[in-house]
């Protein structure tokens, strides 16, 4: 009987995994993010990370020392970057897309992840989490609706002067807004062409 079978009945269920390097890292973090989903932050252990891993404990802590490390760095490996301003050939269309993004990004995994850290954490404890929010999320949302709404401004679309911080905070404020405060499950509350067609454009049309 070899390692991989049992009595050559095929092989053997529970086995741990050798997995190393990024493959363990990437099985790491999926796993904190299932556990933040399913048990929040609170419940999340080192020990029930490991396990849904399949590794041991002390391969988590020869790389993070606390939960919070491990799960901020999972959080930052998890967050995809933004991507290039959308050029559909109109301002409408670009900010759709913008907001649409941003949306999916919400309502994704790692949004849920991240909504069970908020959920739970008093405004002090959450700060190093909102931090990444900003960071990877907000900010890079907030850059592609102010060069959508530039380039809107070349072709006319938009007044001159309406390109403001506080124009461009307006999206991922209602966002967030809706989904700390209505609990955000209702998908027609976040609709991107409502928020495009009742709150953007007509505060910069001409």
């Amino acid at each position: 009987m070899t390692a991989e079978t049992d009595a050559g009945h095929g092989p053997v269920t529970g086995a741990p995994l050798r997995r190393r390097g990024e493959a363990l890292e990437s099985a790491i973090h999926e796993a904190v993010l299932q556990q933040l989903i399913t048990d929040g932050y609170a419940r999340l252990t080192m020990e029930g990370v490991a396990a849904a891993a399949q590794t041991g404990k002390a391969a988590l802590y020869r790389r993070w020392s606390s939960k919070e490390e491990l799960v901020k760095d999972a959080l930052r490996a998890s967050l995809p970057p933004s991507g290039p301003a959308p050029d559909t050939g109109s301002l409408r269309g670009d900010l759709l897309e913008v907001v649409t993004r941003l949306r999916a990004a919400m309502f994704s995994e790692l949004g849920a992840a991240v909504r069970a850290i908020m959920s739970e954490l008093d405004h002090q404890r959450a700060h190093a989490f909102v931090e990444i929010v900003l960071e990877r999320v907000v900010e890079p949302t907030t850059a592609l609706i102010a060069e959508v709404l530039e380039r809107g401004t070349v072709r006319g679309e938009v007044r001159p002067g309406a390109v403001t911080p506080l124009v461009t905070d307006l999206v991922p404020a209602l966002m967030l807004y809706r989904i700390k405060m209505c609990g955000g499950e209702d998908l027609v509350q976040l609709d991107p062409a409502a928020i495009v067609d009742e709150v953007l454009l007509p505060i910069v049309r001409p």
